[in-house]
Parts: structure tokens; sequence; C-alpha cells
């Protein structure tokens, strides 16, 4: 008979306590609850950390605009963290939501990963309408690093074991602390970020890789392969009257199940858009974008534009 083999990992947080020493600054610490460095945080930052690195290096590889690059990252990251938060609360837990409206600005408290992705599509659209520039060709730099910095965030989640799931004997199972023993159940964070881990490296590989590929491929494919996997997989997960940190349904189904048909649509619009464009980077519809803006850095001067650099692709 079958049994869980992954042993039930829990990483500790590495409270500051020198900080109560500081002058002035210790005045303002609770000594029984002194400021720590958390393992779903740090694993979180790292993974935005690294992403974000990445993200710059793919831009300057193709010839974007490095300043822009990183506004654009920061509206995504903002908006992503913040409709992090707020959908998880609205969606997740409405109650407490209800019991104290407060809490939609408790950034901290709760993060929902579809809140995120809706959230950095919202900063990318209004970064888009305040800078009056086509955002595709950052957006798929973006993306072509994501699946790397989403391996954090998920290790992040299963240090903190947040999203339980069914009771199972499957040897992917994690032995659950159950009473003086254990019971197996699924670690859909677990599970989540060893089955990204492939996604990752073949994205770093195909940029890597000749022909370039058009634009809208890696946003087309990140979305296509995320939402069959994590439809599936939610229904996996323990309901919020079965277990602590359990999700709510809603007409049988979490809200991350119904955001995954918007998602998988997205997915097969770029895809779409990334066939018509054909090989290449400077090809099709996407490609004549960034070639258009690329010719225009050769050609313009830094007082062709108000004063400021030149709004091509360098």
């Amino acid at each position: 008979m079958a049994e869980p083999l992954i042993p039930f990992i829990h990483a500790p947080e590495i409270p500051l306590s020198f900080l109560e020493h500081i002058p002035l600054l210790g005045d303002h610490i609770n000594p029984a609850r002194p400021p720590s460095i958390k393992p779903f945080g740090t694993l979180v930052a790292l993974g935005v950390y690294i992403g974000s690195v990445i993200t710059v290096r793919h831009a300057r590889e193709r010839g974007l605009d490095e300043r822009k690059m990183n506004e654009f990252i920061l509206w995504i990251l903002v908006g992503g963290f913040v409709s992090a938060h707020v959908l998880d609360a609205i969606f997740y837990h409405p109650d407490r939501v209800l019991r104290d409206p407060l809490y939609l600005i408790m950034l901290w408290d709760g993060l929902s990963s579809f809140g995120g992705f809706i959230g950095a599509l919202s900063g990318a659209i209004a970064w888009r309408i305040s800078r009056a520039e086509g955002i595709l060709p950052f957006c798929e730099v973006v993306n072509s690093a994501f699946p790397l910095a989403w391996v954090f965030g998920r290790a992040g989640c299963a240090s903190v074991h947040d999203h339980p799931g069914k009771l199972s004997d499957a040897w992917f199972a994690v032995r659950w602390p159950h009473g003086s023993g254990y019971v197996g159940r699924f670690d859909l964070g677990l599970i989540e970020m060893v089955l990204t881990i492939p996604l990752a490296i073949a994205f770093l590989i195909l940029w890597h890789r000749k022909p370039v590929r058009p634009l809208g491929f890696y946003t087309g494919i990140m979305c296509v392969a995320y939402a069959p996997v994590r439809f599936f997989l939610d229904f996996l997960r323990e309901s919020e009257s079965t277990i602590a940190g359990g999700d709510p349904r809603y007409g049988g189904l979490t809200p991350a199940q119904w955001a995954c048909f918007g998602l998988l649509g997205l997915g097969v619009y770029f895809l779409r858009m990334a066939m018509r464009g054909g090989s290449g980077g400077n090809t099709g519809r996407g490609g004549a974008i960034v070639a258009r803006d690329a010719e225009v850095s050769r050609v313009s001067s830094p007082d062709d534009v108000d004063g400021e650099e030149p709004v091509a692709e360098r």
C-alpha cells in the first residue's frame, strides 16, 4: 500500500530581537513579538527580484528601453500586489470583510494569485494610458521570466503550507501533522511549484535559441499552460468548511477556477497573434512595433522627443 513520502517541513521565522536594543527604534518594538524574517515573504521577494533582473536583461537583449522597462515592472508590481490582497479578501474572505472593512487595506494579510494577475494587467493598462505607448513588447519580456519568479512564489506557499489539499495516501502527498501522528495530504503550493519548474526552464532555453519567438508567444504559452493545470489542481483543494486555509466554492468551483476560463481565452488569443506573426522577433503585427521603435531610436535624438530620451527600444 502506498503512503506519503514527503515530510511536513515547517520553515521557522528568524526573529530580529537585536532591533530591540537600537536606540529610538527599540522603543517601538514589542519584545513578545519582535520583527522577524518570514520564509513566505522572503521567497516571494526573492522571486520578484530574480524575475525583475532577468526581465531587464531580456529587455536589453530585445532592444527595449531599460528605463521604461523598469517603470513598467513597478506599475505591474504595485497593481499586482494591491489587487492580490483586495480580491483575495473579497472572494476568499467575504465574511471578514463584512465584519472589518479595513481588512481590505491590510495588504500583508493574504494574497490571491489570480488577483495578482488581474492587478498586474490593470497596472500594465494604466501604464499604457499614462505613457501612450504599446505594452505588448514589455508584457512579453515580463512573461518570458515570470515562470521562474513563480517558482519562488509557490516555494513560499509550500514553506508555510497555506494551500492544503485533500487527504491522500499517494507517495507525493505530504505527511500533514494530525494529533500525535500524521495524515497524507496534498500540498497544492508544493505541487504547483514543482510543475512550474519545467515551464521556467523551457522559457529560459527558448529565449536564447533562434529564431526569436514572435510577440504573443510567451504570454500565450504561459496562460494556456497555467489555466488548465490550475483548474484541475483546484479540485484537490480542501473547502473552507473542512480545514483552515481551505477555499470557498461558488457554483461548485473555486474563484481561481472561474478565472481560469478567462486566462485560457486570453492565452488562445495571444497564441493566435503569435502564429499570425510567424517566426522571428521582427515579423508580424507585434514584431513590426519593435522594428518601428528600433528604427526611431536610430534616427532620433533626445531633443526630438521634448527633451527626453528617444522613444525607441534601445
